[in-house]
């Protein structure tokens, strides 16, 4: 029997969650991958920068005309496109490009080629995943400075006519706000995975789509007939007759389900027994409030402070973080806005600032390391956040935290600046909570020392689990190993959760984990008291707590812990609670 005669099943990431059926449109664009090396004369410098200089300007040209026309409900998401316009002119691609053509006297191709394989070299060497997928970014703009440079014509997708899934080897940001959704059903690609750009637009759009499939330009033909489970991350090729009825079912279930939820998305997360969660939004931007607002959103759980810091010749001073601080409270009082500081590596600190090399900086100088190594920046983004809480509810929080001395310097850095702040006549409030991002085993392990200074705890669970089961999930090759209901995994939650109980501390979860609806009778069990997530995956979270008896998912913890592998938990979570996640999934 051929492959062609069955139904083939390809396993992805998922991007954006939802289910469509329809026929396969491939994306296809004439190939710039391969591109050859030659070298030129000196008198041909000038006008080879020159010709690579006009092709990222036809590029940038390009991409303007994309965002102008963004529709409405993109608008809030312009930033991100706005991030690939300055990257046209960045040092570490634009300027470096330039800089191999001086240098090497080697074509403007080779150029590119390989000032983007430097700079996709050092984002990879960033444990955070979500500032590890902006190389991806760097990727999609190189791309459309190529296909300028080369000759080659892009695909316009808003050309589709008919009503297809889009399959792709890629898909760059400004080609999903593209996407027609009266046209696009939804789509899948090679490559991106679930933090990237693209994901997040797909997401707003609400469109199905799984991403990272590796071969799916391979498998697939145009005019295949593709099921895109954009739930489970997975794709069906040629289905046969009961898979398509069943999908049907499902995907007519989903959607019922989905509208249902945010019709109630403003109403509370009560459990059927009167336990409150607080459902609460990840954001980057300001203007990503509006999204955690519609959703019914209960504040933001996790404001990443990076944006402003990355890809910049000099830090952002007090006065341009304060503003946008002060934007974030304003936009959801009287709602708390939780805001990270600075959680970056070393070598990517500010490109006009030259660090010195480490061999493995997911445990190197990141994160509130970094800060300590640099008082002066961090109490400059310490003194705007002390004043932008005189504005709003503001609750501090302190990533990658390991040990007690780092809190400690952390409240003396915050004493000093409240006293610069007061002596200066500033308008401030230094009496904001303070949290510790729980996210390396030790800081789980000495969880009782460390409730003695904080307010709250917030559970990473992304690096968590990435450094207690010594898993990079982004490596092909481990990350089938990767899961969040590994028992030492959830022994470690329910350390960090029975101390806060103990010490009267409370503990919220910011990590992926948190937006699993598989994941809630054991988040809920353990006593959670806020989930924070993507904006689109509140309503569902929501809509499943209220479903959920809180006491006999305590009662379901005790046993959970005893279970052997991430199989088995799962599973006994399926036989506990199969019935209701159907219904919710």
């Amino acid at each position: 029997m051929t492959p062609r005669e069955r139904e083939i099943i390809l396993n992805g990431i998922s991007g954006s969650p939802g289910i469509c059926i329809g026929k396969a449109y491939l994306v296809d664009r004439e190939g710039v991958d391969v591109i050859e090396k030659y070298y030129i004369s000196e008198d041909k410098v000038k006008s080879e920068i020159s010709r690579f200089k006009n092709a990222a300007k036809k590029a940038k040209n390009e991409l303007s005309q994309v965002i102008e026309g963004l529709p409405e409900d993109l608008k809030q998401h312009s930033y991100i496109l706005e991030t690939h316009m300055l990257l046209h002119k960045d040092k570490m691609l634009y300027g470096k490009a330039i800089e191999i053509i001086e240098s090497e006297k080697v074509n403007a191709e080779w150029a590119l080629k390989e000032a983007t394989s430097r700079a996709k070299a050092m984002f990879a060497n960033i444990s955070d995943p979500y500032l590890r997928s902006r190389s991806a970014d760097v990727e999609h703009v190189s791309d459309c400075i190529m296909r300028n440079l080369v000759g080659v014509q892009d695909f316009n997708i808003s050309n589709i006519d008919k009503r297809v899934i889009l399959v792709a080897h890629n898909l760059s940001p400004a080609e999903t706000s593209q996407i027609q959704l009266e046209r696009i059903k939804g789509f899948i690609t090679n490559r991106g995975g679930k933090a990237s750009h693209t994901s997040i637009i797909a997401r707003t759009l609400e469109i199905p789509a799984v991403l990272g499939l590796e071969n799916a330009t391979e498998v697939i033909k145009n005019d295949d007939i593709i099921i895109v489970d954009g739930n489970r991350g997975m794709v069906i090729v040629d289905p046969d007759e009961e898979t398509l009825f069943r999908y049907e079912n499902l995907s007519k279930k989903y959607e019922a389900d989905k509208a249902d939820a945010v019709r109630t998305s403003d109403q509370p997360a009560e459990s059927s027994d009167g336990f409150l969660m607080g459902i609460m939004g990840n954001i980057e931007q300001p203007e990503e409030i509006v999204t955690v607002r519609d959703h019914g959103g209960d504040g933001i759980g996790l404001f990443r402070t990076e944006f402003l810091y990355l890809n910049r010749p000099q830090y952002p001073d007090e006065e341009e973080l304060f503003e946008q601080y002060k934007e974030v409270v304003e936009l959801i009082t009287p709602k708390p806005v939780t805001i990270r500081t600075l959680d970056i590596n070393g070598d990517k600190e500010i490109s006009a600032v030259p660090t010195p090399d480490e061999a493995n900086p997911a445990l190197g100088l990141r994160a509130i390391r970094f800060c300590l190594k640099k008082p002066d920046i961090f109490k400059t983004q310490l003194r705007a956040i002390l004043r932008a809480a005189a504005h709003g509810y503001i609750r501090l929080l302190l990533p990658m935290i390991s040990g007690c001395e780092e809190i400690h310097r952390t409240i003396e850095l915050l004493d000093e600046a409240a006293e610069e702040l007061e002596r200066e006549n500033h308008a401030y409030n230094r009496e904001i909570e303070i949290g510790a991002m729980i996210e390396v085993p030790s800081s789980a392990l000495i969880a009782d020392a460390l409730a003695e200074l904080v307010d709250f705890f917030s559970i990473g669970t992304n690096d968590l689990v990435q450094y207690t089961l010594a898993i990079d999930r982004v490596n092909r090759h481990v990350a089938y190993l990767y899961n969040p209901l590994h028992p030492a995994v959830i022994r470690l939650l329910k350390m960090v959760a029975d101390t806060a109980h103990r010490k009267n501390v409370k503990v919220y979860m910011c990590g992926e984990m948190a937006a699993e609806i598989i994941n809630l009778p054991v988040l809920m069990g353990l006593g959670f008291e806020e989930l924070s997530m993507a904006p689109q995956s509140i309503p569902m979270i929501k809509n499943m707590i209220r479903k959920i008896d809180a006491a006999g998912a305590r009662d379901f913890v005790k046993k959970i812990c005893n279970q052997k592998s991430a199989v088995d938990t799962m599973q006994f979570i399926e036989d506990t609670y199969g019935n209701l996640l159907t219904e919710t999934a």
